[in-house]
């Protein structure tokens, strides 16, 4: 769809876009070539896709996958879809909060993520044992920070917690033009997937909740050593009376030096979570 095919649909439809929802319409036809492209999608494929919109990418979609599952929590767009895809029957459209749902079993998440959720769509979709594929396009500063590059500013819990489960694969910068109505972000498209070997504390629920919290924790003193950005996490948690005498000697134990946490390494953030968890 063009612009004025999309403005035409919206207007018989009465919707007005939703900033709160992200509505933000693909109109650029090279764009979804080149996801398609970078998605690889095949008759074996099980494709969840969320706020699918009015479906310009789902119709391709569904025609190379094996099933679809695409999520809109606007009901007018819903009722739409439900509409647009009546004669296939490799699709399932659902009306709900992805957010507040069970995410159907899929292989890969093809989407253009609404912006006001990324975040914790990012955290539900990958931050699990078996995670999907992922071909996005996202806020451009939250896909900086998944690509990290060194980069002071960069370096964020996304960076550490997005970074222990998947591969960052490709980036690319997707001009705010692609879309109507322009977004007041840029925008990126990326590709990622399952790092082959997900460290085994990250593997049980408990444990993995634990480094998420302990990530975000931790992240607000990456300016700091460790021992002092640990120690601020754990007063943050009046429950826990732990001194930092205590942070001190597991260091030690571990053979751990306290160095800055901006200088860490992933791996790095996940054994002083292990390390910490114990106690």
């Amino acid at each position: 769809m063009n612009k004025k095919e999309v403005q035409l649909i919206l207007k018989k439809l009465s919707i007005k876009p939703k900033k709160s929802l992200s509505q933000n319409f693909l109109i650029d036809k090279n764009i979804l070539d080149v996801i398609l492209s970078e998605s690889e999608i095949s008759k074996e494929d099980i494709i969840l896709e969320v706020g699918p919109g009015l479906g310009v990418l789902t119709e391709k979609i569904v025609e190379k996958a094996k099933k679809v599952y695409a999520v809109e929590i606007d009901s007018r767009l819903y009722s739409y879809l439900s509409n647009k895809f009546s004669t296939f029957n490799n699709i399932e459209i659902i009306n709900e909060d992805i957010l507040k749902m069970d995410v159907p079993s899929h292989d890969k998440f093809v989407s253009n993520v609404p912006y006001s959720i990324t975040g914790p769509l990012i955290a539900k979709i990958f931050f699990k044992s078996k995670p999907p594929h992922g071909i996005l396009m996202i806020e451009k500063s939250i896909a900086d920070r998944i690509f990290f590059d060194g980069t002071y500013k960069n370096f964020s819990r996304i960076t550490v917690g997005l970074n222990s489960f998947m591969k960052p694969i490709k980036k690319r910068k997707i001009s705010r033009n692609c879309f109507y109505p322009i977004p007041n972000i840029d925008i990126s498209l990326i590709k990622i997937v399952p790092k082959e070997n997900i460290n085994p504390f990250l593997l049980e629920n408990e444990k993995k909740d634990f480094f998420l919290k302990f990530v975000a924790g931790v992240m607000p003193y990456k300016n700091k050593n460790i021992i002092n950005a640990v120690d601020l996490f754990l007063k943050s948690n009046k429950k826990l009376n732990f001194k930092k005498e205590k942070i001190i000697k597991i260091l030690l134990e571990n053979s751990i030096a306290n160095y800055k946490l901006s200088s860490l390494k992933i791996n790095d953030f996940i054994e002083l979570s292990r390390l910490f968890y114990n106690f």
